[in-house]
C-alpha cells in the first residue's frame, strides 16, 4: 500500500488536482474576454453590486479547505504541509460527490487567533469554508470566531461531519432495538472535536445530556476532576464510574472517536441488551468487528472502516451539506442543516437501495436492517435525498439568501450539474 500511494500521488501531473478553464480559449478574442480588456466589465459590475460575484465568478461553487496541520487524520500535528495530501483528496471527495470545486489552503499557524485572521482574510474568494484538522479544544474557538466574523458557511467537518452521520444510524438503530433516545445511556470515548460535537448533536435527537459520558485519556470526565477544560466541564458527570469498563456497565450506546483496542470483550458483555456501538477509530476501530458481533449476537455495530457494515464515513455528509448551503447562498450552515441531513440519510437508508449500488460494490445486496443502517457513498441518491434537505432547512433557518426553487426543480438542477 505505501509503495502504490507514492506512486499514485506522484505521477505527472503530481497531486490529485488541478485547475481547469471552465470557458472557450481558442483564439485571441477569447483570451480579451477572459482577461484584458474584457475582464474589466465583469469587476465594474461587482463594484456597484458586490452580490455579482455571484453571478460572474465561481465564488458560489467554490470551498476552501483549511488547515494548520495540527490533527492530521490519525497521524496527530504532523505540520501544514504534511497535511496537504489529505486536503487535496478531500477536493477530490467534494468534486467526485457534488461537482464543488475546492482550493486547498494550508496555513502555518498554531496561534489559534493568527489562524482566524488568516482565514477571515480569504472570504472574498470563496462560498464557504471547511475548516479540515485541527485540534481541540483550539477549533471550538476558531470555528466559533469564524462563523461569527464570516457571511459564508463554515464548517468544521471533524466535529460536525462524524456527528452528522453517527446521529443518521442511531435513529435508525432506535428504529430497529425500539429504544427511546431519552432513556439510552451513552458513552462516548474521545472527548475531542468530533466527540463533543456527537455528545452535543445526539441531545436534539432526545438522548438526555445526563445520560451522556465522556470518556478522555484520563478516565470518565466527571465532577470531581480538576484538570478539564471549559468545553469538557460541560459534560462532567456526577459518578463513581473512573473507568471505560465501569461507565460501559448497562451502557446502550457506545461511540467511540479514540484509538484501537480501548474496548474489551467484557466491557461489551457488560452493556445493556441490544446494544449499539459505533466504533470509529481508523484505520482499526476500539474492538473488531468480529470480536463485538461474537460476544453479543445482538448487536447494532458500525465502524468506519469501508470492508466492514455501517461505514460511519463523513463523504455522506459535507459535499452534500455544502452542495445545499452553496446553492441557497446561505449565511452559515445551521443545527437545523446539519438535522436535516442526518434525517435524510436515515430516510434513505430505509428505502429500497437501486441495483446500481449493488453493483458499485460487488453485487452485494442491501436491505435495511442491523447491517445496513446507513447509505453507501457511491449511492447517487445521496446527493439528490442530502441536498434539497439541506438548501429547505436553510430557508425555514432563516440563513439562505436566495429563494428555493421547490425540491423538483432543485433536483432536476442537480442532475444537470452532474451530468456537466
Amino acid at each position: 500500500m505505501r509503495e502504490k500511494s507514492l506512486e499514485y500521488h506522484s505521477l505527472h501531473p503530481k497531486g490529485k488536482i488541478q485547475v481547469v478553464p471552465t470557458k472557450p480559449t481558442r483564439d485571441s478574442f477569447d483570451l480579451s474576454l477572459a482577461y484584458s480588456p474584457g475582464v474589466a466589465y465583469p469587476c465594474l459590475e461587482i463594484k456597484e453590486n458586490p452580490d455579482l460575484v455571484y453571478e460572474y465568478t465561481n465564488k458560489g461553487n467554490l470551498v476552501g479547505i483549511i488547515t494548520n496541520g495540527t490533527a492530521i487524520l490519525g497521524l496527530g500535528d504532523i505540520g501544514a504541509s504534511a497535511g496537504k495530501p489529505v486536503m487535496e483528496g478531500k477536493a477530490v471527495l467534494f468534486k467526485k460527490f457534488a461537482g464543488i470545486d475546492v482550493f486547498d489552503i494550508e496555513i502555518d499557524a498554531k496561534d489559534p487567533d493568527d489562524f482566524i485572521k488568516a482565514v477571515k482574510m480569504l472570504e472574498p474568494t470563496f462560498g464557504g469554508i471547511n475548516l479540515e484538522d485541527i485540534k481541540a479544544p483550539e477549533s471550538f474557538y476558531i470555528e466559533e470566531e469564524l462563523i461569527k466574523r464570516m457571511n459564508i458557511p463554515v464548517f468544521h467537518d471533524d466535529q460536525h461531519g462524524t456527528a452528522i452521520i453517527t446521529v443518521a444510524g442511531l435513529l435508525n438503530a432506535f428504529e430497529i432495538n425500539k429504544k427511546r433516545p431519552s432513556d439510552v445511556k451513552m458513552v462516548v470515548c474521545g472527548a475531542g472535536a468530533a466527540g463533543i460535537a456527537i455528545a452535543e448533536l445526539v441531545q436534539h435527537i432526545g438522548i438526555r445530556k445526563e445520560h451522556i459520558f465522556l470518556v478522555d485519556t484520563k478516565g470518565v470526565i466527571h465532577t470531581e476532576r480538576t484538570d478539564l477544560n471549559s468545553t469538557k466541564q460541560k459534560y462532567a458527570q456526577k459518578t463513581n464510574d473512573r473507568t471505560l469498563a465501569d461507565v460501559m456497565q448497562d451502557a446502550d450506546i457506545f461511540v467511540g472517536v479514540s484509538v484501537a483496542d480501548m474496548v474489551t470483550e467484557d466491557m461489551v458483555k457488560s452493556m445493556a441488551p441490544n446494544p449499539v456501538i459505533f466504533a470509529l477509530a481508523n484505520p482499526d476501530p476500539e474492538i473488531p468487528y468480529a470480536i463485538a458481533k461474537k460476544v453479543r449476537p445482538d448487536i447494532i455495530m458500525g465502524t468506519g472502516r469501508s470492508d466492514m457494515p455501517n461505514q460511519v464515513n463523513n463523504v455522506l455528509g459535507f459535499p452534500f451539506i455544502f452542495r445545499g448551503a452553496l446553492d441557497i447562498r446561505a449565511k452559515h450552515i445551521t443545527l437545523e442543516m446539519k438535522l436535516a441531513a442526518a434525517r435524510a440519510l436515515a430516510e434513505l437508508a430505509r428505502m429500497d437501495v437501486p441495483d446500481a449500488v449493488s453493483l458499485a460494490y460487488g453485487g452485494e445486496k442491501f436491505v435495511f436492517g442491523p447491517d445496513y443502517l446507513i447509505p453507501k457513498p457511491f449511492d447517487q441518491r445521496v446527493l439528490y435525498h442530502v441536498a434539497p434537505a439541506v438548501a429547505e432547512a436553510a430557508v425555514q433557518s432563516g440563513t439562505a439568501r436566495r429563494p428555493y426553487p421547490g425540491r423538483e426543480n432543485y433536483v432536476s438542477f442537480l442532475e444537470g450539474l452532474m451530468r456537466f
